[in-house]
């Protein structure tokens, strides 16, 4: 089962520094426009991405695309191999809802 979080209280776990937020779009996608605290985990280079990022227990793991169908697909294969014992969450919306919301984006120059 995927848990979702609003874009809104994902914002305000990051401000609380309870959750790390992670990209799963691709590299041209994440340097077009990208949420600030996002760290970039391409989908198509899922695994060894993830190994690269420090996971603490203690967080929320918060995962985002474009809309929320790479995000859930990145889930379900985390749930199964690498994130069996964390919190983790699909920003409902993806970065499209980020926006809708008003909230802070990185856009290339």
């Amino acid at each position: 089962m995927i848990t979702e979080i609003t874009a809104q209280k994902a914002y305000d776990s990051l401000n609380k520094d309870e959750a790390i937020l992670i990209d799963v779009r691709e590299q041209d996608e994440y340097e077009q426009w990208h949420i600030k605290e996002a760290t970039l985990a391409p989908l198509s280079n899922l695994p060894a991405a993830m190994q690269q990022i420090n996971l603490p227990k203690d967080k929320k793991i918060i995962i985002h695309c474009l809309k929320g169908g790479r995000s859930a697909e990145a889930i379900l294969y985390l749930h199964e191999n690498i994130l069996k014992d964390y919190d983790v969450y699909n920003l409902a919306g993806g970065i499209l809802a980020w926006q809708e919301d008003g909230l802070p984006i990185n856009t290339s120059t």
